[in-house]
């Protein structure tokens, strides 16, 4: 749990006694690869900070096809936030692209830490401004951009995630078949 408390204090400039508090009202989890930590189709009552591994946003339709909408690493939340505000079925899933550690932290209790103190008001402030920046890019990029530039920008944004990713779940990162992404990688890496 130290190494929890240094890293909340040190990535997201927070006080210890706030580090604590967090980590008090969380409960260390571990999943395996490929399972799930929120299910689409249930309503979610917990949200995660990922301490190890990596996961996955994935909506899946009605022929079982999937679209990957985020990627997420180490030291970010993990969640179905608009869902679990609205205490309403997630439309995605959260898989675990890989065995992961995480701090799982109830919303309930996060509420009540939340309304404790300002503090928290801002720290949620903090990460809603930053899932926004992220979404907005990833729109523009999805809209305006050609498969290959979103390829490149991909490898630019997650150094080193190609080799602990499947190249499938790559392409439906990128919104593109999985041929297609071999016809990119060939031609981008040679």
């Amino acid at each position: 749990m130290n190494k929890t408390l240094e890293t909340l204090q040190s990535r997201f400039s927070m006080p210890a006694q706030k580090a604590i508090e967090l980590c008090n009202i969380s409960k260390s989890r571990k999943l395996l690869r490929n399972e799930m930590f929120i299910s689409a189709g249930c309503i979610p009552k917990k949200f995660g900070f990922l301490i190890k591994g990596l996961f996955r946003y994935v909506y899946t339709n009605e022929n079982g096809v999937e679209f990957t909408k985020g990627l997420i690493t180490e030291y970010w939340f993990i969640s179905s936030y608009s869902a679990m505000i609205a205490q309403t079925p997630s439309y995605f899933s959260v898989e675990a692209l890989e065995d992961a550690t995480l701090l799982e932290i109830n919303y309930s209790k996060w509420l009540d830490l939340r309304e404790s103190d300002p503090f928290w008001y801002k720290f949620l402030l903090r990460f809603v401004e930053q899932g926004f920046i992220i979404k907005e890019k990833r729109e523009r990029e999805l809209l305006l951009l050609d498969a290959e530039t979103r390829y490149r920008n991909f490898l630019k944004d997650y150094p080193g995630m190609e080799r602990r990713v499947k190249q499938h779940i790559i392409a439906s990162f990128l919104g593109i078949k999985p041929e297609s992404l071999s016809r990119i990688r060939k031609k981008v890496l040679s």
